[in-house]
């Protein structure tokens, strides 16, 4: 695999964004708004403080993690079945120099990006409403490209295996909706018996969501953990979307 042509796989999806960025961003913007207006302005209102704070500045920090895991699984998966599949763009793409392990880093890469983008649009959007306690979030950054890239092998792995399009709601329905409700962003798992939260400890979104409101609050030392967490499940991950993928994509 060579750097240069993942980054030009990377360079074509840029391109292609670029002409449908308006009505993505807005998508994408409008439901994690949603929630937090919601669930922070109308559940806050029966609700006087979670851990000390006010439940809107709880759950807000959260509401970053978990529109970046969407913006990536979304691309990696639906986005990426069609270039496949129906676009045929993988075939025109590897009948270029580039090759199968260089078209998946590409698509890795490219829902890392995606992970920044909405991440970062969810930071400013938090800022502006002022409920963000600290500059340090701004150290989220480069976490939600290393957690990008988790969820990005994650989604190329599932769409590796599945066998159609209609396939990817089981991994919505039985994978990543569990891992939204129970990823402490919107309660503190502690509440619940404590199975749910060793289970929620193996979930990158735990560890995001963790590392998001340590950084918010200003307490770096917190978010060391997650960052660690993060940073061994991408190098463990790592060959598996590889592998599928080049089987998938031979057969």
């Amino acid at each position: 695999m060579k750097v240069k042509r993942a980054f030009r796989v990377w360079q074509r999806h840029f391109t292609v964004y670029t002409k449908l960025y308006l009505s993505s961003i807005a998508l994408n913007f409008v439901e994690p708004v949603l929630y937090l207006v919601a669930l922070g302005f109308g559940l806050g209102g029966y609700i006087q403080q979670v851990q000390g704070k006010p439940y809107i500045n709880f759950i807000a920090p959260g509401i970053i993690a978990s529109s970046s895991m969407f913006a990536t699984v979304y691309e990696c998966t639906y986005s990426t079945y069609v270039r496949i599949f129906f676009q045929k763009t993988f075939d025109a793409i590897l009948a270029t120099p580039v090759n199968i392990d260089d078209l998946i880093a590409g698509e890795m890469m490219w829902g890392a990006t995606k992970s920044i983008l909405y991440g970062v649009i969810i930071i400013g959007t938090i800022s502006a409403f002022r409920l963000v306690d600290s500059a340090l979030i701004v150290f989220v950054v480069p976490v939600l490209f290393l957690s990008g890239l988790i969820f990005a092998e994650i989604s190329l792995m599932c769409v590796a295996l599945v066998p159609g399009v209609d396939s990817l709601n089981y991994f919505y329905t039985l994978l990543m909706s569990p891992m939204f409700l129970f990823s402490g962003i919107f309660f503190p798992l502690d509440s619940l018996p404590s199975f749910v939260s060793k289970i929620a400890w193996f979930t990158p979104l735990f560890h995001l969501t963790n590392v998001c409101r340590a950084l918010a609050e200003g307490s770096p030392g917190k978010a060391l953990e997650g960052v660690i967490w993060i940073i061994v499940v991408v190098i463990i991950l790592a060959p598996f979307p590889f592998k599928l993928m080049r089987r998938r994509i031979i057969r």
